[in-house]
């Protein structure tokens, strides 16, 4: 790296900066952060503890997006402070270290970029993943166990938590669905580029002629809504089934038919849960999955009558990204256009990059 280039880098990060500066508003959130310090001091306040726990959570987000904010900025007022004053005392030393810095400096700031694209009203919140295998037997339903492993080692990798919610087994290998809740900061916001079909290409090792396959799977990613979130669904709008739970164990599994299936009669999502030996605590579980479902879809609803698109145009029959595992080594997502040849370590969890592509690619 040379002046020039080194010049031209401060250029494009103090731009991305003063843009950031725009969507973060730092004026408007230490405001905020001073009413809701005002409002800890009243009695009144602690008296309704479920808001007091809705503002506490607003409070929390705000001062961590605060603190990243001023990190990113001072850094980059601190990289042009330095690299002027070094210049003028023609300091080889200082500038030299200054270039070596400027991966951890842009860095930051892609960082601080993505900390806006996650500011959504639900982007903060846990996210519910379910995943479908597509038509082709053994060889989509082994697919559609490898896309979950997928997703519960990206959850490890960041220490984020993983329960389980629904898990069918499938009748040779692999999985017929799963729905797992990950509990973590912004899981949603990033999980919900995920959200569409999931194409696979290799030599199935089910086939004693070794051929090629491909192979499909559906992921679906719902926010995890809380009570703030009204959505109101009537007894007459579902349709409610019982059935024995078929998960990898438990002493309940195959005994008791505590396991449940809700389908809302309006829209067709269908949503189970057999987490629980407990029918009752299925059930409730089960209809959090649908208010995060149907939730999901009103906010697709409104993305696309913004857009000026149809429902159809944004379902979940399209492709999204293709995992090549034969005749050669290659991830691709549709929408960043990226290819990642490090095909075994995505399918172990190492998707941050790739997610993030796509998250700047689509300004989701």
């Amino acid at each position: 790296m040379d002046n020039y280039e080194y010049t031209e880098l401060l250029k494009t990060l103090s731009t991305k900066m003063d843009n950031i500066t725009g969507v973060v508003q730092p004026d408007a959130l230490q405001n905020r952060l001073q009413e809701i310090n005002e409002l800890e001091n009243s009695q009144e306040f602690w008296e309704d503890a479920s808001q007091a726990t809705v503002i506490q959570k607003e409070k929390t987000q705000c001062e961590r997006k605060l603190a990243k904010y001023n990190v990113a900025k001072e850094a980059i007022e601190d990289a042009k402070d330095l690299y002027e004053m070094a210049k003028e005392e023609k300091d080889d030393e200082s500038i030299e270290s200054l270039y070596e810095d400027a991966p951890s400096l842009e860095s930051s700031i892609q960082q601080m970029e993505l900390e806006v694209l996650l500011s959504g009203e639900t982007d903060a919140n846990n996210a519910i993943l379910s995943i479908h295998p597509g038509a082709g037997g053994t060889e989509s339903q082994d697919w559609a166990q490898m896309l979950l492993r997928m997703y519960k080692r990206w959850a490890e990798r960041r220490g984020f938590s993983v329960e389980v919610l629904d898990y069918q087994v499938g009748d040779e290998a692999g999985i017929k669905d799963a729905s797992i809740l990950i509990k973590g900061e912004n899981a949603y916001g990033y999980l919900k580029v995920e959200n569409g079909i999931h194409r696979l290409v290799r030599i199935s090792p089910f086939d004693s002629n070794a051929k090629r396959h491909t192979s499909f799977s559906s992921v679906m990613v719902s926010p995890e809504v809380d009570d703030n979130i009204n959505i109101v669904i009537e007894d007459k709008d579902l349709r409610i089934d019982t059935y024995r739970s078929s998960g990898a164990g438990g002493q309940h599994v195959n005994k008791t038919e505590s396991a449940i299936r809700l389908t809302h009669i309006e829209t067709g999502v269908v949503v189970q849960c057999q987490n629980d030996r407990s029918q009752h605590r299925n059930k409730d579980t089960a209809m959090k999955m649908l208010k995060s479902r149907l939730y999901e879809l009103e906010l697709e609803a409104q993305k696309a009558k913004e857009a000026g698109v149809t429902k159809s145009e944004i379902g979940w029959g399209h492709q999204i990204r293709s995992y090549v595992m034969q005749p050669y080594q290659q991830v691709k997502d549709t929408r960043s256009n990226i290819p990642y040849s490090n095909v075994s370590g995505i399918l172990d969890g190492d998707i941050d990059e790739m997610i993030e592509g796509v998250l700047i690619a689509t300004k989701a």
